[in-house]
């Protein structure tokens, strides 16, 4: 049988940087086929080339067997291949069946407005999908939103389908059916590229699996041939996955006491309603919850970046309810952001001065009125070291480091304060499976000398491995706390969709 899709020895390079070294992908009729890579694998650089949006240095890419080059990701549409991004391409403003309309363009039936509605609610019905055509898109949950990416897909009639992260932004439930979803496409004739970081969905669904690594393709391997800790092993080579140990331990008594809490957003509806929880000293408390729930308000509302409307937090004795981010930070709160790059670093700065841009006046970093650089230099040498940054040249600017070594970069310069709390937003989104278990490791690590953590991540596998106790959010308000040692991904996904427990 011969592949629909095939990419033989296709080199892509950027300046200093060789992103694709002869990668060859085949893609079968009828296969969910997984990529697996580590970040900085190629990955991207390579669905990119198939978008049309990058055009490859040199290298052969055969449509059912007939070369194709794509100048434009509008001659990839043509070739039948459709791409759901990790952020949807959607307009927010637009009701679904416009935002359905928007990616049809050039169908003879584009003018005929209700043909083209007629062919969407038919692939509504056809996999049973709740959707309002006529509802605006932003009151949709991101989950529906994602629906709303796949139709577009299908009324295009694509071929081939790329999801990226798809499970990133669903609950369990939502998982579950958008896995059925894509083995009715398989069924049908569809073929689907699925990348994932989530070894449990890669086994679930994955009929193939290709691992890149620095841009190279590592192997291929078939269903039946493979496991979890064999794909690890490929995607990770010669790097060692850091090990550690989650002990069983006393958790302390309540450290960061939330009450009531009410937060508005920039256009005045409410982030949080109501919202209260209790972290206790020396406790991993994770944060349950599709993306949008209220999450980062809740992380920058603690860390002193958002005011509250009505409401109080607790440090201990210490009342920080209007506390700014410097009087947070000073109180014993420390932060890992949502976007590493934009609110996480200076990017133009160099690792050492990132390292320690919160604590800058501190006396030991300077000599009167200017910069102690030779006590700089040593923190970060330090930091480097215990934190295995793999910082390149000295003086590099931070942006060239990998998106794993930026979150170390982070992570080493917030722990280097000796926090009572830290509040981490989805510190692993997008990390390697070497870098997450890193992250894991220095949460663990801290957890043992009684620093709390409020770990808030949409990956329920991560939080049910590190949590003492799981609280979940939905639209801005607690729906339930659980012991991760007694509750089922089942249970929490319903919370997660808005159903309190008793």
């Amino acid at each position: 049988m011969k592949p629909v899709l095939e990419i033989k020895k296709v080199i892509k390079t950027f300046p200093g940087v060789k992103a694709l070294d002869n990668v060859s992908l085949s893609i079968y009729e009828g296969e969910i086929h997984t990529l697996l890579g580590e970040n900085g694998a190629g990955k991207s650089t390579l669905m990119n080339v198939l978008n049309g949006l990058y055009q490859p240095d040199s290298g052969e890419i055969f449509i059912d067997g007939k070369e194709n080059m794509f100048l434009s990701p509008k001659d990839s549409i043509k070739a039948g291949i459709g791409m759901v991004h990790q952020h949807f391409m959607l307009v927010r403003n637009h009701n679904v069946l416009e935002n359905i309309l928007l990616s049809v363009e050039g169908l003879k039936s584009v003018l005929n407005k209700k043909a083209i509605r007629k062919q969407v609610e038919e692939i509504l019905q056809r996999f049973d999908m709740d959707i309002n055509l006529d509802e605006p898109m932003w009151k949709l949950s991101i989950g529906a939103q994602q629906w709303v990416e796949l139709i577009k897909l299908l009324i295009r009639d694509c071929r081939i389908l790329i999801l990226d992260e798809p499970t990133a932004v669903l609950t369990p439930q939502e998982s579950e059916k958008l896995f059925d979803f894509l083995g009715r496409l398989r069924s049908e004739g569809k073929s689907i590229i699925f990348i994932s970081h989530k070894m449990r969905e890669v086994m679930a669904l994955s009929d193939r699996v290709t691992i890149l690594k620095k841009g190279t393709t590592v192997k291929e391997l078939t269903k039946g041939n493979f496991d979890e800790a064999l794909l690890a092993k490929l995607m990770i080579g010669g790097d060692d996955i850091p090990k550690w140990e989650r002990r069983e331990k006393s958790i302390g008594e309540d450290i960061l006491t939330i009450s009531n809490l009410s937060v508005d957003n920039d256009k005045g509806l409410a982030d949080l309603h109501e919202f209260s929880m209790e972290l206790k000293k020396g406790e991993i408390l994770g944060v349950a919850g599709v993306a949008g729930n209220g999450q980062k308000a809740l992380a920058e509302v603690i860390t002193g970046l958002k005011l509250p409307k009505d409401g109080y937090i607790m440090l201990g004795d210490c009342d920080i309810t209007k506390a700014c981010c410097r009087r947070s930070m000073i109180a014993g709160i420390a932060h890992v952001p949502e976007d590493r790059k934009s609110m996480g670093i200076a990017p133009e700065m160099s690792v050492d001065d990132n390292l320690i841009l919160k604590s800058y006046k501190d006396p030991k970093f300077r000599k009167g009125f200017i910069q102690n650089r030779k006590t700089i230099k040593k923190n970060a040498e330090r930091l480097i070291h215990a934190f295995d940054i793999k910082a390149g040249p000295p003086g590099n600017p931070v942006r060239l480091l990998s998106g794993g070594n930026i979150q170390k970069v982070i992570i080493a310069r917030e722990m280097s304060l000796e926090p009572i709390v830290l509040v981490a937003l989805y510190p692993t989104r997008g990390l390697d499976i070497g870098s997450a278990e890193y992250v894991h490791k220095v949460i663990v690590e801290a957890r043992a000398k009684d620093m709390s953590t409020i770990l808030i991540s949409e990956d329920l596998d991560e939080l049910l491995k590190l949590s003492d106790r799981i609280a979940v959010m939905f639209r801005g308000t607690l729906t339930g706390i659980v012991d991760p040692e007694n509750t089922t991904r089942e249970a929490i996904g319903l919370l997660m969709s808005g159903e309190m427990t008793g």
